[in-house]
């Protein structure tokens, strides 16, 4: 869950900003802030490292907006598409804010149930106004700082530093105090690994972090994430999700409650479901270190059929994968064979089963 549109004016910056700095970050803009790329021994390294054993990312570009009250549950029930009936406070949820017009994802979000009557909603950095303007609630980015913990080892490397946070479920939210701090973990992230996430006051979060860090987890930056999110074929809003793309085009009809009542774009979204999708989701496998290209053109048989939405090195594969959206009618089922064309050439492409490497699949020996 991580969104690159950069918008005009000074980057923001998070409570480890100076944090960065002195580990030596290649520091870029993202979403409106100043974060980190990479560190010293670069993204593939530390993709590895989160594979393999476990890793520590700034999160905290990612928006928090605060939604309380006796009417907060009703409020997010009408707004986005899961049904939070399926869980229950100390629970968290994804969950998609639709377009009313034509379904298409406006954000695609987490919302961790803190208590009773309390949500923390979780949108994409540059899309926190947007989410505001349609649930309500508070901003609280700017006063926390999120830390997310991802890899087979994660939880074993914290549970002396951070046991409360280490033993949170997958999906579970758990309040706990650290250093005199309140804080908030929820089992979730963005890598397709084990782990969990943190909100921390931003006065603790440089201590947080170095805690953590201690305890022989590996800083990673942004750019390992993405291509960690691209190996667990998780959607990026601007890529597989945004305008024109609904839910069921991307394969997650299951983030939907059909059930529940009325949403922001349920009517949309049931006439496409009636009608059929005219376009689908596939993973891609390509031979060699070349990565495919966002855009590139999908073709069957010298036919234009579809784009790619996200493509890249695997590191862990070690040869191109990519997610594409294609025509509903183009043979594309696991095993079948299509081309790309990119920067006037076309290659072979192999259409593959998703997500293209498994949790705990390349996890060293404890």
């Amino acid at each position: 869950m991580t969104d690159a549109h950069d918008p005009p004016g000074p980057l923001k910056h998070t409570a480890l900003i100076e944090v960065h700095r002195a580990l030596g970050a290649k520091l870029v803009g993202f979403g409106g802030w100043e974060m980190p790329l990479a560190y010293g021994d670069g993204t593939i390294a530390e993709h590895r490292a989160c594979r393999q054993d476990a890793v520590a990312f700034d999160v905290s570009h990612l928006g928090t907006v605060r939604v309380e009250g006796p009417d907060a549950c009703a409020r997010l029930q009408s707004a986005l598409t899961n049904d939070l009936s399926r869980i229950a406070p100390g629970r968290a949820q994804y969950t998609h804010l639709l377009d009313e017009a034509d379904a298409s994802v406006v954000d695609d979000i987490i919302v961790w149930w803190v208590d009773e009557d309390v949500f923390d909603v979780m949108p994409n950095a540059s899309n926190t106004d947007r989410v505001v303007a349609a649930i309500g609630g508070v901003d609280t980015t700017a006063d926390r700082a999120v830390i997310a913990v991802q890899g087979p080892r994660a939880r074993h490397r914290t549970a002396e530093v951070l046991p409360d946070a280490a033993d949170v479920p997958r999906f579970g939210v758990k309040h706990f105090t650290w250093l005199g701090a309140e804080c908030t973990a929820a089992g979730t992230g963005y890598t397709g690994e084990d782990g969990f996430e943190v909100a921390v006051p931003n006065g603790t979060a440089p201590a947080l972090w170095e805690a953590i860090t201690g305890s022989g987890v590996v800083p990673a930056g942004l750019g390992a994430r993405d291509t960690l999110r691209l190996e667990a074929a998780l959607p990026l809003h601007g890529h597989e999700l945004g305008a024109g793309i609904t839910p069921l085009q991307a394969g997650l009809g299951w983030v939907v409650g059909w059930d529940k009542g009325d949403f922001r774009g349920r009517a949309a979204l049931v006439a496409e479901r009636d009608r059929g999708v005219a376009r689908r989701l596939v993973g891609l496998s390509t031979e060699g270190r070349q990565p495919p290209r966002e855009g590139s053109t999908v073709l069957a048989d010298g036919v234009p059929v579809g784009t790619v939405t996200s493509g890249n090195f695997s590191p862990m594969l070690g040869h191109g994968i990519a997610l594409s959206l294609v025509d509903v009618g183009v043979a594309a089922d696991p095993g079948a064979t299509l081309e790309l064309e990119q920067r006037g050439k076309v290659r072979t492409a192999t259409v593959v089963t998703t997500p293209f490497v498994r949790s705990g699949q390349f996890a060293l020996p404890a």
